[in-house]
């Protein structure tokens, strides 16, 4: 048993509506159905009714909703235990991000930090930005590095979370050049002719902004989907193997840029996120890691410096 499922079941059972379930767990409706089919299959019983619409759980569903969430408690409190036990807990920096932040923008901006504050040892988890914000609610990292977007906002509350901007991250289509140069597919391209896209899946962050772009451009170019992946690293191999274009985060594709393996698309066809950086407030008897407090107190007066 998976304890995604149980994360999955209590999404099912607060919401109600697989797709919105399947929205908020940041996978395709059909996946996500698969495994809640794999939880009942676990069980040996059904937990939702599938007869009625709206969904509604079963007799037996009703009665597993208070234990999966007991369990996924004492799995929480569990790990935080166990990780409190290791000789180097109190001064590792648990960090968690999405995997293109954890190859484009971690690395220079530790190596930034620590010229400053001295080498510092960190453990970094590369997952989907969903799943970076759940390891920071859920105990599991000191501090998470997203992506945000107004359009598409991080919805942490402030009055338990702290917030600090650490900069910006542009996105743009790319795609391989041709032999003057010239983009292979510049959009928006020749209305009579489609031109290869290749696509985040549905629920990936940085899809949805790709969808905003898309929605908001003037002259909609005649996209085909050939390709989907879930990471932008995926998307750039295509795209330097000319299967089509992508939109890619800047900062992903600075060295293929330089070296003329891609070319941007189409130049207003644009969208700039912020990368902020997410901590959980302390309580009293909970107190923070001292090396946490002492770099997020770094990172407040740089920002201060630059306001």
């Amino acid at each position: 048993m998976d304890a995604k499922w149980l994360e999955d079941f209590v999404a099912l059972a607060e919401t109600r509506s697989f797709s919105r379930a399947a929205e908020l767990r940041h996978i395709t409706q059909p996946a996500f159905s698969r495994r809640i089919q794999a939880l009942e299959a676990w069980l040996g019983t059904d937990l939702i009714d599938r007869a009625v619409y709206p969904t509604r759980l079963t007799a037996a569903g009703e009665t597993f909703r208070p234990q999966a969430i007991d369990m996924l408690a004492r799995l929480d409190e569990t790990r935080a235990m166990l990780r409190g036990q290791r000789p180097d807990a109190r001064d590792v920096i648990d960090l968690a991000m999405p995997h293109t932040l954890s190859l484009t923008f971690f690395p220079a901006w530790l190596s930034a930090v620590e010229r400053d504050l001295g080498p510092l040892s960190t453990r970094l988890m590369a997952v989907n930005v969903h799943d970076a914000v759940l390891q920071l609610v859920q105990g599991g990292c000191d501090l998470t590095l997203v992506y945000h977007h107004p359009r598409h906002p991080v919805k942490l509350d402030s009055r338990y979370y702290d917030m600090l901007r650490l900069g910006t991250e542009s996105m743009y289509p790319y795609c391989r050049p041709d032999a003057q140069g010239a983009p292979e597919f510049g959009l928006p391209g020749d209305p009579a002719q489609t031109t290869p896209f290749l696509a985040y899946t549905p629920n990936a962050y940085l899809g949805r902004i790709a969808n905003l772009i898309l929605q908001s451009a003037q002259l909609r170019p005649a996209l085909v989907q050939r390709f989907e992946a879930d990471m932008a690293e995926g998307l750039k191999a295509m795209a330097l193997a000319g299967h089509g274009v992508a939109f890619l985060p800047e900062s992903a594709v600075r060295r293929e840029v330089e070296a003329g393996q891609l070319v941007c698309a189409g130049s207003s066809y644009t969208e700039t996120m912020d990368i902020r950086v997410y901590r959980a407030r302390s309580a009293a008897d909970t107190p923070a890691k001292p090396v946490v407090d002492a770099l997020w107190q770094y990172l407040e007066d740089a920002s201060a410096m630059l306001a």
